[in-house]
C-alpha cells in the first residue's frame, strides 16, 4: 500500500528525470553555516532590541557591495504582548534589476522574543537564538547572493530578508509574518514571477516535504522544484505532502506572486531556547542552495 500512495504522489507531483543542466557554480554549505553562526553571534534578535539592529547593519553591509541595489524597507508594527510600537525593516537587495523577468527569494531575519514551547517553564518568557528559524534561510541567501555578484544570474532577482515574520501570537494569524505583508502589498509595477521562500531549513538531516499553501497556490513551482531535486539526487526533498505552514510565503501568494515554502516543520528545538547552531549542518544548507542554485541558473527551470 505504501509503494501505491508513494507512486500516487509521484503521479500528483509530475515527478520525472529532467532533461540534462547545464553549469552551474557551486554552492558553498560550509560557507553558508559560517553566515548561520555569524548572525547567531549577534544572540537573539528580535524587533526592538539592539542585537536586532546590529544584526541588520551586518546584513547591510555584507549585501551593499555584492548587489545593484539595497534598499531599507521600514514600517512600525505593535507587539502584542507588551503594546510596544517597534520599527522594524525589510532588507531587500536585487540583482540584475532591469531583467523583466524576476523571481522574489525569502527568508526571515528576526527571532522570535518568547520561547513559549521551551520544556522548561522558566524559559519561557525569553527570546530565541533562531538559529534554524531564521539564520538557516537567511544564511542560504547570503551565499547566494556572493554567488550572484560573481556570477551574474539569468533572471532578476529580489532579495527579500522579512522582518516581523515570528513576532506573533497564537490563533491569530495577523500577528505573524508582518515584514513579507508589507513588502507584498507594497509591490509596485510587474509584480516577480515566481518566489520562494526558506524557512528553518537548516536542521541536522532536514527532510523537505511539499508544504500543503505551495502546492494549492503554486503547483508548478512545487512539480518543478522537486522534480530537479530528484534529477540532483537530493534524497532531502520528499515529495510526499508535508502540513501546511503559515508563513511569508502565504503573503506572496495572496498578493499575485506564485511562491513556494522550502521548510522543515518537523524541528524539535522550534520556538525553544535550544534552537541554536549545533542543531544544524553545511549539509543541510547546501542541499537547499545546490537546488536554488540549479533552478535559478538553468532558465527551463526558472521559468517553465
Amino acid at each position: 500500500m505504501k509503494q501505491v500512495i508513494i507512486g500516487f504522489l509521484l503521479g500528483f507531483l509530475g515527478i520525472y528525470p529532467l532533461a540534462s543542466l547545464g553549469d552551474v557554480p557551486d554552492f558553498d554549505g560550509d560557507g553558508a553555516f559560517e553566515y548561520l553562526v555569524a548572525q547567531c553571534n549577534f544572540g537573539p534578535r528580535p524587533p526592538g532590541t539592539d542585537a536586532h539592529w546590529d544584526c541588520a547593519e551586518w546584513l547591510i553591509d555584507f549585501l551593499r557591495p555584492l548587489a545593484d541595489d539595497v534598499e531599507q524597507q521600514y514600517y512600525e508594527y505593535e507587539f502584542w504582548k507588551t503594546g510596544e510600537t517597534f520599527k522594524l525593516a525589510n532588507i531587500i537587495a536585487r540583482f540584475q534589476p532591469d531583467l523583466r523577468d524576476r523571481i522574489v527569494l525569502g527568508a526571515h531575519w528576526d527571532t522570535r522574543p518568547i520561547a513559549e514551547l521551551d520544556p522548561d517553564p522558566a524559559n519561557r518568557d525569553q527570546p530565541i537564538m533562531g538559529a534554524n528559524d531564521g539564520a538557516s534561510g537567511v544564511a542560504v541567501l547570503l551565499e547566494l547572493a556572493r554567488l550572484f555578484s560573481q556570477y551574474p544570474p539569468p533572471v532578476g532577482v529580489e532579495l527579500v530578508l522579512f522582518d516581523g515574520e515570528d513576532f506573533g501570537q497564537h490563533g491569530d494569524m495577523n500577528d505573524w509574518c508582518t515584514g513579507s505583508r508589507y513588502y507584498a502589498m507594497n509591490l509596485s509595477g510587474e509584480l516577480p514571477r515566481w518566489g520562494v521562500v526558506l524557512d528553518m531549513i537548516g536542521e541536522n538531516g532536514a527532510v523537505y516535504e511539499a508544504e500543503i499553501y505551495s502546492m494549492q497556490y503554486a503547483p508548478r513551482l512545487v512539480r518543478t522544484l522537486w522534480n530537479l531535486a530528484q534529477d540532483l539526487e537530493l534524497i532531502c526533498f520528499d515529495p510526499t505532502p508535508g502540513p501546511a505552514v503559515w508563513d511569508d510565503h502565504v503573503m506572496l501568494n495572496r498578493n499575485g506572486i506564485p511562491s513556494v515554502d522550502i521548510i522543515d516543520f518537523e524541528y524539535p528545538s522550534w520556538h525553544t531556547l535550544e534552537d541554536t547552531p549545533d542543531k544544524c549542518s553545511a549539509e543541510s544548507l547546501e542541499a537547499v542552495g545546490t537546488l536554488m542554485v540549479h533552478w535559478i541558473y538553468n532558465g527551463a527551470q526558472v521559468l517553465p
